[in-house]
């Protein structure tokens, strides 16, 4: 696995960088300012981001915002100090795959890589109250029409796995259906929604309270 680092703090930085190395997980970049981290993407070619959230010259969710509007459809995954709701929400509003805390436990952070670049959207244990009380407070607002009528009743069915993070390879497996065959809903959906990525996409579903009302017992 192939990282970009994107963080402002030079000693997390090189303290990252060996704990992810002992891990054998390659650093292939690591910026000190948003605008650096910009440059460098195209030119490392990493599998994932982790992008943080307080920098000096832009912050994290401008630099993800300029990464998706360009088309970089790379994971992105925040690791910040910051538990605020705002940031988190819309962290994922925006693209992000991965919300994480700096103050992880290394082996729960290495793992949560895994499953980003295995197409997972994961937020740090820690928060998941936090997820849960603004998934709440959005569905408690009136319903209104929505880009999802327009979904089959089984893209419908896929919108639902996809807002509690789960990849094609498991929504496959629980529907009885293809691998390829869950990656055409999955883009038909996003074409419906008129959204870039399935973070997005999911982001649509949980504010419409999809995964919960499909999956009550579902954390994530």
């Amino acid at each position: 696995m192939k990282v970009l680092l994107i963080d402002d703090h030079t000693l997390f930085r090189l303290g990252l960088k060996n704990l992810l190395e002992r891990s054998d997980i390659q650093v292939v970049g690591a910026a000190s300012t948003g605008q650096e981290g910009l440059e460098l993407i195209t030119k490392v070619n990493p599998d994932v981001v982790l992008l943080d959230m307080r920098m000096p010259d832009m912050n994290g969710l401008e630099v993800l915002k300029q990464l998706r509007e360009s088309g970089i459809a790379i994971p992105i995954s925040m690791l910040t100090t910051s538990n605020e709701e705002h940031d988190l929400v819309e962290s994922l509003r925006n693209g992000a795959q991965g919300y994480l805390l700096k103050d992880m436990d290394p082996d729960e952070l290495v793992a949560a890589l895994h499953k980003i670049v295995a197409g997972e959207t994961v937020v740090a244990p820690q928060l998941a109250g936090t997820l849960a009380r603004a998934l709440q407070g959005k569905s408690e607002e009136p319903e209104k029409k929505t880009p999802i009528s327009q979904l089959t009743p089984r893209e419908h069915e896929i919108l639902e796995h996809l807002a509690i993070g789960q990849s094609n390879k498991v929504i496959a497996r629980e529907l009885g259906i293809t691998d390829g065959t869950v990656k055409l809903h999955v883009k038909s959906v996003l074409r419906k929604l008129s959204v870039r990525s399935r973070v997005e996409a999911a982001v649509i579903a949980v504010e419409l309270g999809l995964g919960r009302k499909r999956f009550p017992d579902a954390t994530h």
